[in-house]
């Protein structure tokens, strides 16, 4: 095709002529270009690729939208030991079949034991409504934290709290992941790791009756006040 061109352009011929010859010469050659693509679609083919073929990646932040959990309302509570400090000072661990087992349980989780929010607003909300969640057939109020029981020993200690609420280590996070609340904050600069997302359910007999899982650690509707409203 270039060859054709380039002959019809170096020909003896006039001025006058050479014009007349040009303009059908360039174009039978534009005519013979492969057809291109437009701008608005090339983009748009492309990134059909892209999106078809690239990793997608999940924010992990606190305040990004949370994944759907396993657990739900109408579900039996998965099973698993967690461990706590007794009144004694012994190491005991707990199943949550027997913590549950024909009781009214209130359960709570927190991202982190000592963490801001958990600790001057979520447990001590618990703390001081404790008696009037009794007073509404609770058996027992329990938190839990991927924490081990020296770090939760030490932060009732340090909140001073008796024995009205059950500070649960979930250490392994074999419970937290058996509901599918797992918390990843492995990329925040203070390395937290693998945690919970706070929550707060209401459970009867081991069956889930209620169930406020916020988003990542938000505090909205997981609170002491909110589980009474629901009760």
């Amino acid at each position: 095709m270039a060859t054709s061109v380039a002959a019809k352009l170096v020909a003896p011929v006039s001025l006058s002529s050479s014009v007349v010859r040009l303009v059908p010469a360039v174009a039978v050659a534009a005519a013979r270009i492969p057809r291109l693509h437009s701008p608005a679609v090339a983009p748009r083919r492309l990134r059909a690729r892209r999106s078809a073929t690239s990793p997608r990646f999940f924010a992990s932040s606190v305040s990004a939208p949370a994944t759907s959990a396993t657990i739900s309302i109408g579900d039996k509570l998965p099973d698993a030991t967690l461990s706590y400090f007794g009144a004694d000072g012994e190491l005991k661990t707990v199943t949550v079949s027997e913590l549950t087992k024909g009781k009214k349980s209130v359960l709570f989780a927190v991202p982190g034991a000592f963490t801001p929010t958990c600790s001057q607003k979520h447990l001590p909300g618990f703390v001081e409504k404790a008696g009037e969640l009794r007073a509404k057939g609770v058996d027992t109020i329990a938190c839990i934290s991927v924490n081990d029981a020296f770090v939760m020993r030490a932060w009732k200690e340090d909140l001073k709290i008796g024995d009205e609420v059950l500070l649960l280590a979930d250490g392994n996070g074999e419970f937290t992941k058996a509901l599918g609340v797992e918390l990843d904050l492995r990329d925040k600069p203070v390395g937290l790791g693998v945690r919970s997302r706070r929550y707060a359910m209401l459970a009867d007999d081991g069956v889930v009756k209620v169930l406020n899982l916020e988003e990542g650690g938000a505090f909205t509707f997981s609170s002491a006040d909110d589980m009474l409203k629901a009760l």
